[in-house]
This record gives C-alpha cells, sequence and structure tokens, in this order.
C-alpha cells in the first residue's frame, strides 16, 4: 500500500465523522420497525414456555452462524445445551460441556441479556478470553484478553493462496488503537443522537474497522451488534439473528463491507444493505416461530403417551427438522442403541400412532411424523 494514499476510511480526515442519508433510509427502518412488531404481536399470544424455545433457537442460530461466517463449524447440539444450561431451559438429554463453545455462548449472552450495561474495554476483554480460552487460533498462539500489538502491524484481511492473496481491508496501526477504542465506546455508551437501529448499524462497522483483536473481530462486532438491537427491543430474550441472514449473504456481507471500508465517510449504503438483512432476519424468525409452536403442539397431543429417553429424543431430532429418511439403522445411531432396541421402540410408537410407515420406502423402510 502506498503510505501517502488514503484508500481507507480510517485515514479520511474526517474520520470517524459518520454521514447517512436518513431520508433514504426512512422507509427501510419503517418496514424493520414494522416487521419486529409483527414478530413481537404473534410471540405475545404464546405462552412462556415457547417464548423461552423460540428465544433458545434464535440464540443457537445466532452463535452457531457468526461462528460460521468465520469458518468455524459449532457443534448444534453443544451450543443448544450449553444455552439451555444457562438459561434454566428444560430441553430434556444435555450435551457434554466444550469450553470453546461456553464461551461463546457466555459471550452473546452477556452482550444480550446485560444491554444496559456500559461496554468497557474490561468487558471486551473478557469476551475476547471467553472466545479463545486456549489462547490459541487454530495452532497460532495469540494475545488474549488485550488489543493486538504492533507485531500484528500491518494487521489485512486477505484471501487466497499464499503468494497470490489479496488484501481486502488494512485496519489501523496498533499504536492507534487506545485512542480508537476510547472514541468508539464513549460514542457506544454516551451519545444517542442516532436512531437506535442506525447506530447497531454503525457501531458493527466502526469496530469491525478497527479490528482490535488479533483475532475475533467479526464475531465481537456483531455481539456488539446483538447488544445494540436488545437495547433497540427492550428485551433481553432474542427472538430473531442476523448472523443467521449474515452467513445466507455472506458473499454479499463481505463486498459491502469491503467497498464501505475503501470509500468515503457516507455509509449509507452500508446502512441500507444492514436494514435490510435485519428485514430478512425478523422474517425468517416467524419459520422458528412456527416449528417451536409446532413442536409443542406435537409433545401436548402425546403427553399422556408413554415414551422412553430414547424415543424422545429421536423424535425432536425429528420435530428440529431431520434430513433424509429415519430408517431403524438411523434410530440406532442417534439413539445409540442396537438395531433390535431401535426396531422395537420405532414399533411401539407406530401401534401408539406417533410414527407411521412412509410410502415408497426402498430397500429399507422408513418412518415418518403422523
Amino acid at each position: 500500500m502506498n503510505r501517502g494514499e488514503k484508500i481507507y476510511i480510517w485515514q479520511l480526515s474526517e474520520w470517524p465523522q459518520w454521514s447517512f442519508d436518513l431520508l433514504r433510509l426512512t422507509p427501510a427502518l419503517s418496514e424493520v420497525s414494522l416487521a419486529q412488531g409483527m414478530l413481537l404481536g404473534r410471540l405475545t399470544d404464546v405462552g412462556m414456555a415457547p417464548r423461552e424455545l423460540a428465544s433458545l433457537a434464535a440464540l443457537t442460530d445466532d452463535i452457531v452462524n457468526t461462528s460460521a461466517i468465520e469458518g468455524e463449524h459449532l457443534n448444534v447440539e453443544s451450543v443448544r445445551s450449553s444455552l439451555a444450561r444457562r438459561l434454566g431451559v428444560d430441553i430434556g438429554a444435555i450435551a457434554p460441556a466444550d469450553r470453546h463453545v461456553d464461551g461463546m455462548v457466555d459471550m452473546i449472552l452477556d452482550a444480550t441479556t446485560a444491554f444496559d450495561r456500559p461496554l468497557t474495554k474490561a468487558r471486551l476483554f473478557s469476551w475476547h478470553a471467553a472466545l479463545f480460552p486456549t489462547a490459541h487460533s487454530g495452532l497460532n498462539k495469540i494475545d488474549v484478553g488485550t488489543w493486538r500489538g504492533a507485531a500484528s502491524d500491518p494487521m489485512q484481511v486477505v484471501s487466497g493462496p499464499y503468494g497470490r492473496q489479496k488484501i481486502h481491508f488494512e485496519a489501523p496501526p496498533a499504536n492507534r488503537l487506545d485512542a480508537e477504542t476510547d472514541r468508539f465506546l464513549a460514542w457506544l455508551n454516551n451519545d444517542f443522537s442516532q436512531p437506535p437501529l442506525i447506530k447497531a448499524g454503525l457501531a458493527h462497522l466502526w469496530f469491525v474497522t478497527l479490528h482490535p483483536f488479533d483475532d475475533g473481530n467479526g464475531r465481537i462486532a456483531r455481539a456488539i451488534g446483538d447488544l445494540l438491537l436488545a437495547k433497540a427491543d427492550g428485551s433481553p430474550q432474542r427472538f430473531y439473528s442476523l448472523s443467521s441472514q449474515i452467513q445466507r449473504d455472506r458473499k454479499a456481507y463481505y463486498d459491502i463491507l469491503e467497498r464501505t471500508q475503501k470509500g468515503s465517510m457516507d455509509v449509507t449504503a452500508w446502512l441500507t444493505w444492514f436494514l435490510a438483512a435485519l428485514k430478512q432476519a425478523l422474517n425468517n424468525a416467524h419459520t422458528t416461530l412456527d416449528a417451536v409452536l409446532s413442536k409443542a403442539r406435537f409433545w401436548q397431543r402425546w403427553a399422556e403417551t408413554p415414551m422412553n429417553e430414547r424415543q424422545i429424543k429421536v423424535l425432536n431430532k425429528l420435530l428440529d427438522g431431520f434430513d433424509g429418511k429415519l430408517t431403524s439403522s438411523r434410530w440406532a445411531a442417534i439413539a445409540k442403541c442396537s438395531a433390535d432396541t431401535a426396531l422395537r421402540d420405532i414399533n411401539e410408537l407406530v401401534r401408539a400412532g406417533v410414527l407411521r410407515r412412509a410410502e415408497g420406502g426402498g430397500r429399507s423402510t422408513a418412518y415418518e411424523l403422523m
């Protein structure tokens, strides 16, 4: 990079005086507010237990997908179990603890349930330490619970094979981070001049532009966004996942970030994209709520039917969205039992009317919910 050439927004003389066209953004803000109202309106008509399960599902999606955006794939059952333990939600069988998953869960829950607490350096450092409990990112040792040091300069976002890498972005040097993060946190905690949803979008962009940690910046930027969205909603319970929508449109997310970080301080285009993603996340939440309510109705219907733990576990798998066909061999694999036991479990549920044999079938008999 030519050091005399200003190619990133943090190098501009007006940094960080964000500007945007509020008139152009007003229709998108109205649409997001309407989507929020429609989702919350549905939730007022359901009981406490379905609300807790809907929140659990949204948080699980959020944690799994904010990691997937960075190419890290967490075990869904481990995430769900970790959340259920901390939220006191009964989901039956609990998966073994995983300290890496637990760290992600701790960060997101601290961001969303304590949204009214100031965001401080110490709090950000604790989030970072929770993300990297071994002080390693993959095989690389990193500085944990502190800003990156001068050894990391230049901090660049790159892609492509070694020797032919493309530089997408270069962050401010380490010697600017104390002043830059102080200014960011003062704005986040004390400046209420922007509409709350606009502030969430600006905070996400601002933090990921500073890139103050050796690793984990994207996940922490999205957690900060979640904190401000929880503040905007006025509720610690989350019923939609912006990270899930970003993961669905990951290429567009990185494209708009790169264009914005190489552009001017007018970030209307970024905020337009952010609000559109937020609206889609809210719309997608209805599908999650439909599944939660359907599952609740299922268990209400069969509440008086005796079932063992294996049957409950596999039925929950089916209700949560099962890929492929359910055969006795797959039942045995999920329930960790013998083929004979699996067939006995299935036949009991077929006689009770809970399951039925699927049409077609092929070489192996498949089963489906009634």
